[in-house]
């Protein structure tokens, strides 16, 4: 997990691979492959967000969002 400060990106990248196209859900961008396998999540308003959750949260919600798509 990284935090941008500049930017208030947050990234966590869930696994290595060629990124086809990004997933939009509300403050959540799901990059995914060409099988639809989530890769990369990256959370705008990052600060805000780090501020009402914690890591064991982000696990949790980076489960579920690999299910979802």
């Amino acid at each position: 997990m990284h935090h941008d400060n500049e930017t208030n990106l947050i990234s966590i990248e869930l696994t290595k691979g060629k990124i086809d196209h990004c997933i939009e859900l509300g403050n959540f961008l799901i990059h995914v492959n060409k099988n639809k396998t989530p890769l990369l999540i990256e959370i705008l308003d990052g600060g805000k967000f780090i501020s009402q959750i914690n890591k064991s949260q982000i696990k949790k919600m980076a489960k579920i969002v690999a299910t979802a798509t």
